[in-house]
Order: C-alpha cells, then sequence, then structure tokens
C-alpha cells in the first residue's frame, strides 16, 4: 500500500527544517509519496527563492502565494486555500514543522478535514503567551498525532499537557541536519562580505584579531517601538566602537528604522549592514563570528551546535537546552545586560556549552523511519 504525505512549509526557518525530511523520505522508503506545499508566507527573495536555491529543495508542487498581512489575515488566507488543495489532492497524513502561523494553520484545516497531522519540533515551550508562536505551537501539538521533538523536555512538557506519550518520539534537530550537511559548502568569510558588497569590513575584522559580532534581529517586540529599537541600535553601534558588526537588516526592521528616523544609528562607524543573507552566507557569519547577537529562535540552536556564544535579545526562549547544555545567554532588551555580555565575550568568559543529545545530523532518517511504521501499522487513523 502505498502512502501519501504532503509537507508544508512557509517561512525561511521552514526550509532548513523541511530539506533534509524530503532527502530522507527519498532515500529510504519506497511506499510514501510525498507532496511539497509552500504556503507562500515569507516572499523575500532571501528568505525563499534563494533558500530552495541552496538547500536544493524542490520546487514546490503548490505554492498558495499568501504573502503579507496580520496574524489574522495571513492565517485566514492560507487556511482557505489549502482547504482547497486538500480537497482537490486527498491525503493520508500532512507534515507541519516548527511554529509559524502555516504551521497552525495548515494543521487546523487537515484535523477539520479528518487528516491527521504530524508536528516535527513539537513540545517547545516559553511559557510566553504573548508570543504568536507559542499560541502556534500549543494548539498545533494538541491537534497532532505524531510529535517529534528536539529535546527531552519537550516529552515532559506535552504529557503535562495531556498528549499521550506513545504519541511522542524522540529525535533529534532536523536544524542541525541541514547545518551539518551544508556548512562544508559555506563560503569563506572574504567571499561572502563581497556578496552583499562590504568587502571592506574584512580589513576592519582583521584589525580587530580577525573578531566580529554577527547580528540579526526582526521580532515585533524588538522593532516595532521607537524607545526599544533605538536603545538596541544604540548598543549595536557601541559594540562597534569594539570590534566590527555585521547586521543583516530584516524588512520589517529596515522599515521601522526609516519610520523612526533612526537611519543615523545604522551608520554608526564599523557597523555594516546587509538584507536578509542566504542560508550559506548565514553559515559563515556564525560559525566565524565572535559571537552573535539575535532575537532568533533557529539560531540560538545553530551556535550550540557551532560552539559560538549567542546573546539572545528575548526575556525568554522555547529552546532551553540552548541556554542549559549550550551557548546562550538571554539577556531580554536590556542594554546594561547586553553590553554585560559583549564584555564577556570580548574578555573570554562566554558560555562554551556542548552539543545536545541526537543532534548529530540524522535526525530526519529517523523521523521518516517513524512515519513509515507508523503508516504501515495503521497507527495514523484519527479517533
Amino acid at each position: 500500500m502505498r502512502f501519501k504525505v504532503m509537507c508544508v512549509v512557509g517561512a525561511r526557518p521552514n526550509f532548513m527544517k523541511i530539506s533534509p525530511i524530503l532527502d530522507a523520505f527519498n532515500e529510504h522508503t519506497a511506499d510514501i509519496d510525498v507532496r511539497l506545499l509552500h504556503t507562500g508566507q515569507h516572499y523575500d527573495h532571501a528568505m525563499k527563492t534563494l533558500l530552495f536555491e541552496q538547500l536544493g529543495i524542490p520546487v514546490p508542487d503548490v505554492d498558495l502565494e499568501v504573502s503579507g498581512g496580520t496574524h489574522a489575515q495571513q492565517t485566514a488566507h492560507i487556511m482557505l486555500k489549502f482547504e482547497a488543495e486538500l480537497l482537490r489532492y486527498p491525503q493520508d497524513v500532512i507534515l507541519v514543522v516548527g511554529d509559524v502561523n502555516s504551521t497552525i494553520a495548515c494543521a487546523l484545516v487537515a484535523v477539520k478535514m479528518h487528516v491527521p497531522v504530524i508536528h516535527v519540533e513539537a513540545g517547545l515551550r516559553s511559557g510566553d503567551l504573548k508570543m504568536p508562536e507559542e499560541i502556534n505551537r500549543l494548539l498545533t501539538d494538541r491537534i497532532s498525532q505524531l510529535l517529534f521533538v528536539t529535546e527531552r523536555q519537550a516529552i515532559d512538557n506535552l504529557v503535562q499537557e495531556g498528549v499521550d506519550s506513545d504519541c511522542v518520539k524522540f529525535v533529534g534537530n532536523v536544524m542541525i541536519d541541514t547545518l551539518r550537511k551544508y556548512q562544508k559548502m559555506a563560503p569563506s568569510l572574504p567571499e561572502s562580505l563581497a556578496t552583499y558588497s562590504i568587502s571592506n569590513a574584512m580589513q576592519a575584522i582583521e584589525q580587530a584579531n580577525n573578531r566580529f559580532f554577527f547580528v540579526t534581529m526582526h521580532r515585533p517586540s524588538n522593532v516595532d517601538s521607537a524607545k526599544t529599537l533605538s536603545s538596541l541600535l544604540g548598543v549595536l553601534a557601541e559594540a562597534a566602537a569594539k570590534i566590527p558588526v555585521i547586521f543583516a537588516v530584516h524588512p520589517r526592521t529596515r522599515t521601522n528604522v526609516k519610520k523612526f528616523q533612526l537611519e543615523h544609528l545604522l551608520a554608526s562607524p564599523n557597523l555594516y549592514t546587509t538584507p536578509p543573507v542566504g542560508y550559506l552566507d548565514s553559515i559563515t557569519f556564525m560559525s566565524q563570528a565572535t559571537a552573535v547577537l539575535t532575537d532568533s529562535g533557529g539560531m540560538q540552536e545553530e551556535t550550540t551546535a557551532l560552539g559560538v556564544p549567542c546573546i539572545t535579545m528575548r526575556e525568554n526562549t522555547e529552546r532551553w537546552i540552548t541556554v542549559t547544555d549550550g551557548t546562550n545567554t538571554i539577556v531580554g532588551q536590556d542594554a546594561v545586560k547586553i553590553r554585560a555580555e559583549i564584555d564577556n565575550v570580548l574578555t573570554g568568559n562566554s558560555k562554551s556549552g556542548r552539543c545536545p543529545q541526537l543532534w548529530d545530523g540524522e535526525s530526519a532518517k529517523r523521523i521518516v523511519i517513524e512515519i513509515e511504521q507508523w503508516l504501515k501499522a495503521g497507527q495514523h487513523a484519527l479517533k
């Protein structure tokens, strides 16, 4: 018997997670027909087309072409279009990854149409219900029938919420599968700098004993307030006075810098800005940075796997293993804490950490084996 599985992606982190899963489906099973659907949630070239090209992800079987809008608008548009797609091409199960709007939108449509849901990267919790991603995580896990987790704490989270432990599988982190595969393909630092027309940063980096900070920042809590954004950019300008800073500026951040008239802070000496960088270049910048400053979830995991200090500009994290076991330090929006951690990095007093269990580059293979066994045993049928 052949089974039909639809894999859903929508935003940049999803692309890195789905790539090894698609590879594993192709390599390890002949009994599953996989269909790839892209909701279109991320529509910037560097976040969509370039990532598909770099990660070797096949052209999606369907692109719903849903882009901007509020959370409600985006989720509703995805649901309407995804329902039509499932009616047109019925599936045995759908597989969703992560915690973006595409994840909950497609999972909700599927379960209402009596199509079982598989959730990759289940069970992560920040405890912060103000975060849209936390709502997406909670709801997706509640309606999923097979849940794959990246760390053991996630199992406890799910069981405490009433999820049957038999439905939960500890497989490791597919994001790290992708990192391990493509790390050796990443360009040199001068090549990456040249790609974004900041080759002059190389001389400054060499003068700083080959040290620099790599920065990303996009969350509404950090960039939608003039006061908060001004404070954070001010700290980056101060950091750039010590060693060079490479700042990959998200479109949302760029828009608000202009809106709040903060362009002068981005023009600080030794602060080099780029648009969102491609995945391979992000590996280069992360792996060679003295430290990474970010509010990204995935980069907390990638820096832990790379052994690079990570300064996370959020009040909490859903990826606690990067704090307890890894290289991650949570500093929030507190400029004093950020400065202190920057000084720790520069004086050699930052975290060293270790790579968590099963973050070994083999997670996708474990996932596909579990899915195949689950389907063949008939365990996917909704009760």
